[in-house]
């Protein structure tokens, strides 16, 4: 029903698409961190209800993890609605998503330029750990449209600014870790 289009052109639409799962998890702390403007490392951390072990590969799945209920389009009320900016993220760089639900465990599960592994046990107190690497890595065409690291990380810098003041109840750290 909706046209989603591509999800990932840059780091920041990157960061912007995992803040927002975050923010849909209910998390009160999101942590980003990246290295080289985004384009080596994006690694976004929350405190939020996390996915159970079991729907980790069903989360590397497109729209799978699609938040709509019904037929009501005017009526949305969470950010990651489409269910594409995990299988899109896989698709374009090395990703993996650690996560534990509170009464469960914890387990990760990796994906490389769209190729996933199998979900293992993994160690991890609360919430989810997302962490790209190497992005358009398997689109290597796209890496030329990339910026300099300083403008890619403003990018992201103003993204999580903008998010920050949509959500006032989360708190936000960015931090880069290049080097």
């Amino acid at each position: 029903r909706i046209a989603a289009g591509e999800v990932v052109e840059r780091p920041s639409s990157a960061v912007k698409e995992l803040v927002e799962n975050a923010i849909d998890a209910m998390a009160t702390r999101i942590t980003i961190d990246i290295a080289d403007g985004g384009k080596t490392l994006i690694r976004v951390t929350d405190d939020g209800y996390g996915i159970p072990a079991e729907d980790l590969p069903l989360a590397l799945s497109r729209h799978a993890t699609s938040k709509l209920e019904g037929s009501d389009l005017l009526n949305i009320h969470t950010f990651g609605f489409r269910g594409e900016a995990l299988p899109a993220l896989g698709a374009v760089g090395r990703l993996t998503i650690t996560s534990r639900v509170a009464d469960g465990d914890a387990a990760s599960i990796c994906v490389s330029g769209g190729n996933m592994e199998a979900a293992k046990p993994a160690a991890l107190r609360a919430g989810t750990v997302v962490e790209l690497r190497d992005l358009f890595f398997a689109t290597p065409a796209r890496l030329k449209f990339m910026r300099t690291d300083r403008s890619e990380a403003q990018a992201i810098s103003d993204v999580v600014k903008r998010l920050s003041m949509a959500e006032p109840s989360v708190t936000f750290v960015l931090r880069d870790v290049s080097g």
